[in-house]
């Protein structure tokens, strides 16, 4: 006989010595809810002075008094969680989404049992979509994208279009094994199963290698009939330290998975070629 859950859901957003009126924002988000709730606020800062976001009885503000890092605090929420919960979003800071949002993706996992991870349409806070579906990265897609002038990049045009899927038909849902990290719906079985963050992920790509684990088991699925505003600050483009870590993450991720021979990227990505193209 299952365990009844005390929760329809729990999320968890990390702080590190972060803006305020910004947590503010997606907290009262994630509230805008008539669903059974727990939201879990994991500092990462050096002092507690972010504990006074804590205003609501649903919140549960846990201290960690040093930066363990993004996916090893998002853990700390997860080990929670999976006791009183059959899901879980991580959320990021700087987003924002309605009241829809949360009962329409429930709904769908609540049907869908294959499926592990629910990941929404996202834009910009002017309107703009971000087209975020991606195949597996090659150490080549990375390279390009991220330090080759841009001079160059016109040659290297259709490769790049390929791995962003430029083409993928946006309205539609797909089954993708790279997603963005800003808004994951997970099936608490999922993580359960794969495990959760794996913590040698400092910072960034983190959630391309939980996606990757969850897609061998699961669906995780692209859905559009949910959608955030994301303002994507994309910090390693300015900060010499978080472009490290940046690196560091992508040396990580390719001598975990493979640099230039790994089958089940050239497999996966073939059939998400094929499927872009019908």
């Amino acid at each position: 006989m299952g365990i009844e859950k005390e929760f329809d859901l729990t999320a968890s957003i990390v702080l590190y010595h972060s803006n305020p009126k910004e947590i503010e924002q997606v907290i009262a988000c994630f509230f805008l809810t008539t669903l059974s709730v727990k939201l879990y606020l994991i500092d990462n800062s050096l002092t507690n002075e972010l504990k006074k976001l804590a205003i609501d009885d649903r919140i549960e503000y846990v201290y960690l008094g040093k930066n363990v890092g993004y996916g090893a605090a998002h853990n700390v929420a997860l080990q929670y969680s999976k006791l009183v919960s059959p899901y879980h979003i991580i959320l990021n800071p700087d987003i924002s989404f309605d009241a829809r949002v949360l009962p329409t993706a429930l709904k769908y996992m609540e049907l869908h049992e294959d499926v592990g991870l629910l990941s929404p349409s996202i834009f910009y806070p002017d309107g703009s979509a971000q087209l975020m579906c991606r195949m597996l990265p090659t150490p080549f897609d990375l390279i390009i994208r991220r330090f080759l002038p841009g001079v160059f990049k016109p040659v290297f045009q259709k490769s790049m279009d390929q791995y962003l899927m430029k083409d993928l038909d946006y309205t539609r849902t797909h089954n993708i094994p790279n997603l963005p990290g800003s808004f994951m719906f997970l099936r608490n079985r999922a993580i359960e199963e794969v495990g959760g963050f794996d913590e040698n992920f400092f910072m960034y790509l983190e959630d391309v290698d939980l996606t990757r684990r969850i897609h061998q088991k699961y669906k995780t699925l692209y859905f559009p009939e949910i959608q955030i505003v994301h303002a994507l600050e994309q910090g390693s483009y300015k900060s010499k330290k978080l472009l490290q870590y940046h690196i560091q993450s992508a040396f990580y991720y390719f001598r975990k998975w493979g640099w230039f021979f790994d089958q089940e990227r050239s497999l996966i990505n073939r059939i998400l070629k094929k499927s872009v193209q019908q």
